[in-house]
């Protein structure tokens, strides 16, 4: 692995890390514990005025949402967002750190989705969970201080995938109008094949092999891989989509997904703002407690939301 252009806060957590068990040679539950230790990696806990969870019905069941408010008095704008995880781990606990540290810098209420996880849930049940949420958010937001006139959606990995693929969906299903997606080097399209995967696909964090394992978790057959909704690079026509904020890392097998995705929304006439972070490592984003750059793009992303929550040009090429 060549390292000389990794930053050094990067570096030192892959030093750290050292050798692991790949993904694909544990069980879920052991890949969900060892994820779960890695939570200490965001940083304390920003106190943010009210916080507060709710179940709420999706389909045939229900879901948990946590509800991170500001101060202020409202309404306030809302900004869903989705963890990542493969689509297999992760959960509210890890999404903390960063949902506070968002509700407080863009004041907007933060809405973490404890969506169901695969592979006891499969394509499209944790889409379908977002999606759903989604809606509820849209429906029930003047209930609690929320503006439903200004929501936007976001989520980092799996999490930026289900994302967009909401996006998709709320246009498809004329569903909730959402100001904006943020998407945190989102996982696109599932042909391992683009040259970030062929430079960084071992030794950065996500290899290839988690990726095509966490794959084989999400999807139930190989032509699923061609769904737009769970590929939406695959889609056709990504016209009238939200403005779109996409973030990526340097030394992430993601990059080159994340960057055509914001080519293919430019060229259906989508406005998508893009910023590839020079030295980080897929992750980096809830890292913030030992990456600096990390907190940057939770400051980044903080500023894009209170640019289109005020529905300002939202600009942000020359931060």
């Amino acid at each position: 692995m060549s390292s000389f252009m990794l930053d050094p806060q990067a570096r030192a957590f892959l030093d750290l890390l050292g050798e692991r068990e790949p993904n694909s040679a544990m069980t879920p539950d052991e890949n969900r514990s060892r994820a779960a230790e890695l939570k200490k990696l965001t940083g304390p806990a920003e106190p943010v005025a009210r916080i507060e969870e709710q179940l709420i019905p999706v389909n045939d069941t229900e879901i948990k949402v946590r509800m991170y408010t500001p101060k202020g008095e409202g309404p306030f704008p809302i900004f869903i967002y989705f963890h990542g995880g493969g689509w297999v781990f992760g959960d509210l606990d890890t999404a903390d750190s960063p949902c506070r540290s968002l509700a407080n810098w863009a004041e907007c209420i933060v809405v973490s989705v404890d969506y169901r996880l695969s592979p006891e849930y499969k394509f499209p049940t944790p889409l379908e969970d977002c999606y759903e949420a989604a809606t509820w958010v849209a429906k029930h937001a003047s209930d609690w201080m929320g503006d439903p006139a200004r929501i936007a959606v976001g989520g980092d990995s799996a999490g930026g995938n289900l994302a967009a693929s909401v996006s998709l969906k709320a246009k498809e299903r004329h569903g909730p109008d959402f100001v904006a997606q943020i998407l945190i080097y989102p996982v696109t399209d599932f042909s391992f094949k683009t040259p970030s995967y062929l430079k960084n696909g071992e030794g950065y964090f996500l290899t290839r092999d988690s990726m095509e394992w966490f794959t084989s978790q999400y999807l139930n057959k190989e032509e699923e891989k061609l769904n737009v909704y769970a590929a939406p690079l695959k889609a056709k026509d990504l016209s009238q989509l939200p403005p779109a904020f996409v973030i990526t890392a340097e030394y992430d097998p993601l990059r080159d997904e994340g960057l055509a995705y914001v080519e293919r929304l430019r060229q259906a006439g989508v406005q998508a703002e893009y910023t590839s972070y020079e030295g980080m490592i897929h992750g980096f984003f809830w890292m913030a407690g030992i990456m600096d750059k990390g907190k940057q793009a939770i400051d980044h992303v903080a500023r894009y939301l209170q640019s289109v929550f005020q529905n300002k040009d939202h600009s942000l090429n020359k931060l």
